[in-house]
């Protein structure tokens, strides 16, 4: 009780008001009746009034058992009542009263004799409905059993948040005994690091009376200091039937079953997350670094803190066809990631590197045998297998590695190289579920990886036939400055038909030529090659341009089913005219000094190898300076612009022809193409001189 409740409030200027009922013997109406030795009352509180109906002036002076005892019970009473006040031994236990309204009612009573102190003999008897005080007898056994055999740990607590009471299920819950909580404040035995936003809250439940329910809070108590466990905290406000503040009551549920069963679908829902991101995102280009990059940016930070992916050097060259032996391995790092800034990045070879690892390293290893590698707890010993060398070993250790995991990458039962994992900020240790997620990401990007390699391959062999087929960069020849470029289709591995040439021709004439075979593959890049020494040697007969693209047109016709386009010029620097025919070519542009580039207006005539259809020569002035672009279609044509837009925008980079040529054209190229495009260019610019 404190000190407000034990003083009487005060009224409205009236006076001293008593306090309101605060303990139980007032919630049971307790009465005191004191008789004499011949059984006349002369005591009489006012709860004796409440419990039976008279008022002090009537029942003074009045013998109590003739005011309150039937006549059935009068004869027991009259004995117990001399038992009482022969012997001094008290009686104990239930008896029917009458009440003034005439109705019986049984009340609990508990009779003892007194003597005052002249020596005279009185009889004290202190009564209690029955009915109301088995209720309360009842309700406190329940509440007994329950807090005793609750599975919930209970606690009270006095206003200064000190342990009154602990049940079992708490001592198991938190590890300590319960007489070891008594007197001790609540932070004292919560293994909670956030205790003190719990005493916080807990004041505030006692000052508002607000209870505060399901607080979640998960810690590693004393007695399982090794995993993690989750409680469900609620907190009531105490009082007494009068309002006082007795304290708090704390219930504590022990949830971590549910806390790990959420934890692991959660884990579950962010794997597969995961693995749904890796599908999409990794593997979205033909190009190994690309996909390697990808791969590590997907796996940081969600299952490492620092993320190598490793290709066997021979494997990237795709001359790998033994099985790996115990030896030393040659890896190429193609992607290096961390989730945060650590210093494990020196401690790894950047990308582009070449390393060469001992058959006892563990990424080694993991390619030796196809199988993942995982230690849990790193030590020294196991830095120095994952290092390169001392120097990086110590690195690592200073980094915080603590956990590590290597990964196979294999695709069509070839290890191609590994994926290496470092945890250094997540103190978790990687473990079994860690293992088979990174091998499913591995084995996904392995197949990307595979591709990719193979792409290039094909692509770098495409590139080297097709650069075969071509001329060298062609010279200067008499009146003409001269440049040239072929760009390969970037979106696919196959070879085109696209060429260019420049021919000399007697009196100092030099033919032009561009084409170019419809369709893609080596049968395209064959026939070009045929087309250009044709071409070739029919321009050694000096021919007008026509006359040539009519020869052309019948050994296309012989070729089976393909069609050419072919633009063939003749320049001759004597009289500055230019001689072009068209065989269903784009037209080229030309570009004038002071005036604004065009397109050359030529007929558009047949491709090659539609056979009999005439062809027409067409002559235009060329003055020094001026610049003239013959291309194929691969520069200017797109799925998703028109024609006429992608023309006008090649006219565009033409604004000035004194710019050097080869500035011309990478402008050109680096203007107009896309990483997506699946044509490939042929490029030819010419000017007078």
């Amino acid at each position: 009780m404190t000190a407000e409740s034990r003083q009487p409030t005060l009224g409205d200027g009236a006076g001293p008001v008593p306090p309101r009922p605060t303990g139980l013997l007032d919630v049971l109406s307790v009465a005191a009746v004191v008789l004499d030795a011949s059984g006349r009352i002369v005591f009489w509180t006012p709860q004796a009034e409440e419990l039976f109906g008279y008022t002090a002036q009537e029942a003074l002076g009045e013998y109590a058992a003739r005011l309150m005892i039937g006549p059935e019970h009068l004869e027991a009473v009259l004995g117990l009542f001399a038992e009482v006040l022969e012997t001094g031994r008290s009686w104990a236990g239930a008896f029917p009263i009458l009440h003034k309204d005439g109705s019986t009612r049984v009340m609990e009573f508990r009779n003892m004799r007194l003597l005052d102190d002249l020596g005279d003999v009185y009889a004290l008897g202190i009564a209690a409905d029955h009915t109301l005080l088995q209720r309360v007898e009842t309700d406190l056994a329940l509440c007994e059993r329950l807090i005793n055999q609750s599975p919930i740990g209970l606690a009270l607590m006095d206003p200064d948040l000190r342990y009154l009471l602990v049940n079992p299920a708490l001592e198991r819950i938190d590890g300590i005994p319960a007489e070891d909580h008594i007197g001790r404040h609540l932070r004292e035995t919560l293994p909670f690091p956030d205790v003190d936003t719990i005493e916080s809250a807990l004041q505030q439940v006692l000052t508002t009376g607000t209870p505060l329910l399901d607080q979640y809070h998960v810690a590693r108590p004393p007695s399982d200091p090794e995993h993690d466990r989750a409680w469900s905290l609620s907190f009531y406000r105490l009082e007494d039937p009068g309002g006082r503040i007795l304290g708090a009551a704390a219930s504590v549920v022990d949830v971590t079953e549910r806390h790990r069963a959420a934890t692991e679908a959660d884990r579950a829902r962010r794997r597969l997350a995961l693995i749904a991101a890796a599908s999409t995102r990794v593997g979205t280009t033909l190009d190994v670094e690309q996909t390697a990059h990808e791969l590590a940016e997907v796996v940081t930070p969600e299952l490492a803190d620092v993320v190598a992916v490793d290709i066997l050097d021979s494997a990237l060259a795709c001359r790998r066809t033994r099985a790996p032996d115990n030896g030393p391995e040659l890896f190429r790092a193609l992607a290096l990631k961390a989730a945060h800034p650590t210093a494990a990045l020196r401690a790894a070879d950047p990308p582009g590197d070449l390393a060469a690892y001992d058959g006892d390293r563990l990424v080694t290893l993991c390619v030796h045998t196809g199988r993942p590698v995982l230690v849990r707890h790193v030590g020294d010993h196991d830095l120095r297998r994952i290092a390169r060398d001392a120097e990086a070993t110590a690195i690592l250790a200073r980094a915080g590695v603590h956990s590590y995991l290597a990964v196979p990458l294999i695709a069509h039962g070839e290890v191609l190289g590994a994926l290496d994992l470092k945890r250094t900020r997540n103190p978790v240790p990687f473990d079994q579920d860690d293992v088979v997620l990174a091998g499913e990401l591995a084995s996904r990007a392995a197949v990307a990886i595979d591709n990719a390699r193979w792409f290039q391959s094909v692509r770098n062999t495409a590139l080297t036939l097709q650069r075969s087929l071509l001329p060298d960069h062609p010279p200067n020849r008499t009146g003409l400055e001269l440049a040239s470029r072929y760009h390969p289709a970037q979106a696919t591995s196959e070879v085109g038909g696209d060429w260019y040439d420049v021919i000399p021709l007697t009196d100092d004439k030099t033919a032009l030529v561009v084409g170019d075979v419809m369709g893609n593959g080596i049968d395209a890049a064959a026939t070009m090659g045929r087309l250009r020494t044709a071409t070739c040697a029919y321009a050694d007969l000096d021919l007008v341009p026509e006359t040539v693209l009519q020869h052309m047109d019948k050994i296309t016709c012989d070729l089976e089913h393909y069609i050419v386009t072919c633009l063939y010029a003749v320049y001759d620097p004597r009289s500055g005219q230019c001689h072009i025919s068209n065989a269903g070519h784009m037209p080229p542009a030309i570009a004038r000094p002071g005036r604004p580039p065009e397109l050359l207006d030529l007929p558009a005539g047949a491709p090659l190898g539609v056979g009999g259809i005439p062809f027409e020569t067409t002559t235009t002035e060329l003055a020094p300076g001026d610049l003239l672009v013959l291309y194929t279609d691969g520069l200017v044509e797109t799925r998703h612009h028109s024609i006429d837009d992608r023309l006008n925008t090649m006219l565009s980079f033409l604004d000035d022809p004194g710019r050097p040529l080869e500035e011309t054209c990478d402008r050109l190229l680096y203007g107009l193409r896309h990483p997506e495009d699946h044509d490939d260019v042929a490029l030819l610019v010419a000017r007078a001189v």
